[in-house]
């Protein structure tokens, strides 16, 4: 379980102190994927880049729960997987070099360990044949494909997604969020999700949350009926969609 607790998250100029997220708290539970919606500058990508352990705190907590064991969220204890917007990737390593980097920096890659395992993942996001290629000989699908298999190769306690699909075009992101799905279904790591998509957030999120336009205040939240599903025809996924638009208009 993940449990933020009265986090307040700040950005100082020379000219003042700017207050980004004001007092926030939520629980996630194991499993969950909570996605994210809200304007521009609200403090999404604020609060993930402090998930991350990037970004340092003003006040508050924010705790991991594995078991009965409780402890500050920590990227040296923890399995924080990060897929970014620009996909993160180095340019002068190869694909499996990618993949393989976090693995390695944690000191966990080692050959007696899960290659069916690793290569399942390969297959499943179907970047097994481009595994030698450098970033700049792939196309934006296999950009992101990369990235999600780095993600999930880390078997990640957390995994935070910021706008990954945004730079792909319609029918690429379809297909990305598709083959993320399949992966994300057979292992649910704790997930959340920020963007500015709604169906995104209908297809994406087990829970979903629009937060305020400024102070990182949640203005509203629900369980989703429809995740994994897009229904444009079903009267009740367009009131849905327009229930959460009007929030984030709000």
């Amino acid at each position: 379980m993940l449990n933020i607790n009265d986090l307040s998250i700040h950005y100082q100029s020379r000219q003042a102190i700017n207050p980004v997220i004001r007092h926030l708290s939520f629980q996630l539970q194991k499993g969950e994927a909570l996605a994210i919606l809200g304007p521009s500058g609200c403090g999404k990508s604020t609060l993930i880049n402090a998930l991350a352990g990037s970004l340092p705190i003003e006040s508050g907590t924010i705790e991991y729960t594995a078991g009965e064991q409780s402890s500050p969220l920590d990227p040296k204890l923890h399995k924080i997987g990060l897929i970014p917007q620009n996909f993160g990737l180095l340019p002068w390593k190869t694909v499996k070099e990618n993949c393989l980097l976090p693995l390695k920096i944690r000191k966990e890659y080692h050959k007696s360990r899960g290659t069916d395992d690793i290569n399942q993942i390969y297959e499943a996001l179907n970047i097994h044949n481009i595994l030698d290629k450098y970033p700049n000989e792939l196309s934006g699908g296999q950009l992101q494909r990369t990235a999600i298999a780095r993600a999930f190769l880390l078997k990640p306690d957390l995994l935070l997604m910021d706008e990954p699909f945004s730079a792909l075009d319609a029918i690429t992101r379809e297909e990305a969020r598709e083959l993320f799905l399949k992966v994300w279904a057979n292992r649910r790591p704790t997930t959340i999700l920020v963007t500015h998509s709604i169906e995104e957030a209908l297809y994406l999120g087990t829970i979903i949350y629009v937060m305020a336009a400024q102070g990182g205040d949640i203005n509203y939240q629900m369980k989703n009926p429809y995740f994994g599903e897009i229904d444009p025809e079903h009267t009740d996924y367009l009131t849905t969609k327009q229930l959460l638009r009007e929030q984030l208009i709000t």
